[in-house]
C-alpha cells in the first residue's frame, strides 16, 4: 500500500511540473487531457497620462482536449469607462507538437494560435490583444524542464485590427508587432514529497517583449512572482510587472497581477 501511494505522488507530483505554470506567459506544456481549469485574472496598473489606475478581470476556461492539444476562452472586463465594461474575449488554441522527456527532465515545443474582439477605444502604441485590442497573435514556445527549474522562451507575430464597433485603428501607428519572452520558474518548496496534498511554492521571473514592425519601437517587461499550487488542484499568483525599456506609448504599464486558477481533472474522457 505505502508503494501504490508513493508511485501515485510521484505521478500526480510529475504532472503537477510538467506543465510549468508560468504567470503571464503559456509554456509549450498544455492541461491535463480530458480536464477542465478555471481561471480569474486580475491586474492593476498605475495609469501615467492620467490619475488612477487600469483594472482588468479576465475570466478564463480551459479544456485540455488531449495531451497536445488543448482550447481556451477568455473575457476582458475592465474599469477604463469608470464602471465595470465588458470590453470583449478571446480564443486561444495550442498544439504540442515535440516532446523529449527523460527521467528527470523533458523538452516540449508548441504552435499556438488567438484571435481577439474588443470594442474599447486604442490609447496606446503598444499591441495587446489580451484585453486591449480587436487582432490574433500566432508563435511557437519551447520549454525545458530540468528537475525542478523550467525555462521558456516563446516568439509570435501578433495584428491589430479595427476595435468594433466604432473604433479605427490609427493608420499613423504600427499595426503588427513580433513579441518575445523569457521565463524561468523554481520550485522551492517542498524540498521533499510526502503527499500531493503538500503545497507547493514557486518563484518566477518572466521578461515580456515587443518591436513595432513597422517602426521598431519596443518595449522590455520584468515580471518577478510567486506561485502556490494547493492540494494539486488550486492555484495563486501574485506578481509584479515593471517596464525596464520603453521608446512606444503605454498607458498603464506597471502594475500587479494576482490570479486565481483551479482544475478539474477527468471531466471528459
Amino acid at each position: 500500500m505505502k508503494a501504490l501511494n508513493l508511485i501515485l505522488i510521484i505521478f500526480i507530483t510529475s504532472s503537477l511540473h510538467a506543465q510549468e505554470l508560468f504567470v503571464v506567459t503559456d509554456p509549450a506544456s498544455n492541461v491535463p487531457a480530458g480536464s477542465v481549469s478555471v481561471r480569474l485574472s486580475n491586474s492593476l496598473f498605475k495609469e501615467i497620462i492620467e490619475d488612477g489606475y487600469n483594472y482588468h478581470l479576465m475570466p478564463e476556461v480551459t479544456w485540455g482536449i488531449s495531451g497536445k492539444l488543448m482550447v481556451r476562452a477568455s473575457a476582458f472586463v475592465s474599469n477604463r469607462s469608470n464602471t465595470l465594461y465588458a470590453e470583449g474575449g478571446s480564443i486561444f488554441t495550442k498544439y504540442r507538437f515535440f516532446s523529449a522527456d527523460d527521467l528527470h527532465s523533458h523538452f516540449r515545443m508548441a504552435a499556438f494560435g488567438r484571435y481577439s474582439f474588443n470594442r474599447a477605444d486604442i490609447h496606446q502604441e503598444q499591441i495587446e490583444i489580451m484585453g486591449h485590442n480587436s487582432g490574433f497573435e500566432t508563435g511557437i514556445v519551447a520549454t525545458q524542464l530540468i528537475k525542478k527549474l523550467a525555462i521558456s522562451s516563446s516568439i509570435s507575430f501578433e495584428k491589430a485590427l479595427n476595435n468594433i464597433p466604432d473604433y479605427d485603428f490609427p493608420a499613423a501607428q504600427s499595426s503588427h508587432a513580433t513579441n518575445y519572452t523569457l521565463s524561468i520558474g523554481r520550485l522551492m518548496y517542498p524540498k521533499k514529497y510526502v503527499s500531493f496534498k503538500q503545497t507547493n511554492i514557486n518563484l518566477m521571473l518572466e521578461f515580456v517583449g515587443q518591436t513595432l514592425n513597422e517602426n521598431g519601437k519596443t518595449y522590455i517587461d520584468v515580471v518577478p512572482s510567486v506561485q502556490f499550487i494547493i492540494h494539486s488542484q488550486g492555484r495563486i499568483d501574485i506578481g509584479y510587472r515593471k517596464e525596464l525599456y520603453s521608446n512606444m506609448l503605454r498607458t498603464a504599464p506597471n502594475g500587479v497581477y494576482v490570479n486565481f486558477e483551479y482544475t478539474f481533472f477527468n471531466v471528459s474522457k
